[in-house]
């Protein structure tokens, strides 16, 4: 069974994801799950998130970026007062955070990243180098 469409796809903030994520070498969108992902070979960024609460209640981020950081960031970045573990995804290292709380420059930098993560060697090569 197909899952339901859980985005617009004019929302503005979607609009600000793809503008960065599809200028990375090699990327593609799709959906998976009823949410836009964004993949070379794996995906390493998502558009929208549910977090399960410890009353067993589902939480809906529907405009949060959700990214595959390195380990050594993710504690950082759990110090957000925005961020979240994410259900299915946050058990091997994701993390939501809502968009419209990140800057542009904060929105590159962690695509870029969970990207380098991510991506096949040859199109991290592509990238500028890290700073």
């Amino acid at each position: 069974m197909a899952h339901p469409q859980m985005f617009d796809d004019d929302d503005p903030q979607l609009a600000r994801l793809r503008k960065v994520t599809l200028s990375l070498p090699g990327v593609q969108e799709k959906v998976s799950h009823g949410r836009p992902a964004f993949f070379t070979k794996k995906i390493f960024a998502y558009f929208g998130g549910t977090r399960k609460l410890v009353t067993g209640e589902m939480e809906q981020h529907p405009q949060a970026l959700l990214i595959l950081p390195d380990p050594m960031d993710a504690e950082v970045l759990m110090e957000r007062p925005d961020a979240f573990v994410p259900m299915y995804l946050g058990p091997t290292g994701w993390i939501g955070l809502e968009l419209e709380t990140l800057g542009e420059d904060d929105l590159s930098d962690l695509l870029t990243d969970s990207y380098r993560n991510t991506a096949p060697a040859g199109l991290v090569r592509e990238l500028p180098a890290k700073d």
